[in-house]
């Protein structure tokens, strides 16, 4: 009897993780903020387009390291063999605590307060439904994989229908995109500097195919098309929606305002459908909400192969880490019955920051000893400009987080304290004979 092959995810499910995982509230919230201190539309888009920039630029450079590697886990995978085992475990340490359960509570709360659920506990609501999520991934790898290109489609779609709608109903506003002075003095600024730092938490995400690497059908194609076509199309569905909210609202309008798309929304198709708009919202969430369940347990598991602290959570059978996914919920519950999600993602981000920066650092080492492999791994175009970008953006905004968020820097340093303990604790469990069979 011929041993039934295990199942792959296609390259469409790889770039729906990633548009899934970047597309979040952001683009539909920031910009009033960004017009409360920058009033010229072209320093606006200008701010879009550099984020897109810098996160083209890491998605390049994981693309050479995860074609190279070819392993899941991300940061731990590649940081792991890249430097040393500690590097990696620290940052899987990371992503296994916090890193994907404090933005899951965050999006998920937001998910409730969009949709309006009334006098209903709002925490329960949010409870539930990464439950329910959770439990669709449990599932196996092909109810996850279409799961998630249905909800990312209709995430897709929605935001073209806004697009295509604001670029053809006739402007609203008087917009000028004259590159003058003001232009230049605005991208000179420190409010550009600060407003480029949230735009690029808006584009977080574009990494997530690393994560999940082992389970292409063909990861040395895959993984760059999933990792570079998503991160492009991000970028032109970001910039594009930015410049409709422009075309049809007066900068004046929106300054300060949180509600940028339900005011545009409004504008463009009228005040019954614009209500609609805060629930259209709720359900875009579900997509990204989805991609970080099916990612973040992927680290835990890759973790619990190597570290026998952790091989509770190896995976299963069916290719799925179960018992990862419901660790990640109850992470994901405690933050959110707790209410500390909001000041655990400034430290993380942090963390998080450090651990990309090292994976694109490893495009260096990688070019110096990857002779004989160059024909079997991606190479990112225009070495090393694409990589200098992203260290130099990336080492100005830890540097700036640290310096105005001391404290929330201090816990973060006090959890790779508590990451590292742990390290040597599973180095010194007595070896599992079952674990050593099934590693």
């Amino acid at each position: 009897m011929q041993k039934k092959l295990a199942y792959k995810i296609s390259t469409l499910a790889g770039v729906a993780i990633v548009m899934a995982n970047m597309i979040g509230t952001g683009a539909f919230t920031s910009l009033g903020f960004q017009l409360k201190d920058m009033g010229h539309p072209a320093s606006i888009l200008t701010l879009w387009i550099l984020g897109g920039i810098l996160a083209l630029a890491g998605a390049f450079s994981y693309a050479e390291v995860g074609t190279y590697i070819r392993k899941s886990g991300g940061e731990y995978a590649f940081l792991s063999e890249m430097y040393h085992p500690i590097a990696g475990y620290l940052s899987g340490w990371v992503s296994l605590t916090v890193g994907f359960a404090a933005p899951i509570a965050l999006a998920t709360i937001a998910f409730t307060e969009y949709f309006s659920f009334g006098d209903y506990n709002i925490k329960w609501i949010a409870i539930s439904v990464i439950a329910v999520i959770t439990f669709i991934h449990t599932k196996n790898l092909k109810t996850s994989s279409k799961f998630q290109i249905f909800s990312t489609l209709f995430k897709v779609l929605i935001m073209a229908v806004i697009i295509l709608s604001g670029i053809v109903v006739a402007e609203q506003s008087e917009v000028t995109y004259e590159i003058n002075q003001q232009y230049f003095s605005e991208i000179k600024s420190g409010a550009f500097a600060i407003a480029l730092i949230y735009v690029s938490y808006s584009y977080s995400g574009w990494n997530a195919a690393a994560y999940i690497s082992e389970e292409f059908e063909n990861p040395r194609k895959s993984l760059p098309i999933a990792l570079i076509g998503g991160t492009l199309a991000v970028t032109l569905l970001y910039t594009l929606l930015q410049f409709v909210f422009l075309k049809h609202i007066p900068a004046a309008e929106l300054a300060g305002k949180l509600e940028v798309g339900e005011i545009a929304a409004k504008k463009m198709f009228g005040t019954d459908i614009g209500k609609l708009f805060g629930i259209i919202i709720s359900f875009l969430l579900v997509s990204s909400i989805s991609a970080m369940v099916w990612v973040g347990p992927r680290v835990t598991a890759s973790m619990a192969g190597e570290h026998r602290l952790w091989q509770y959570f190896k995976v299963e059978k069916n290719q799925v880490p179960k018992r990862a996914l419901w660790l990640q919920f109850i992470l994901s519950v405690i933050l959110i019955v707790t209410g500390t999600f909001e000041q655990i993602m400034i430290y993380c981000g942090v963390l998080l920051s450090m651990s990309t920066m090292l994976v694109v650092l490893a495009v260096f080492i990688i070019r110096r000893k990857n002779r004989k492999k160059s024909n079997e791994t991606y190479r990112s175009p225009f070495f090393p400009f694409f990589q200098i970008i992203f260290l130099s953006g990336s080492l100005w905004m830890i540097s700036y987080t640290i310096i105005h968020h001391p404290m929330e820097t201090m816990i973060g340093l006090l959890n790779l304290i508590l990451g590292l303990a742990t390290y040597y604790w599973s180095n010194r469990l007595k070896p599992d004979a079952s674990f050593n069979l099934n590693c």
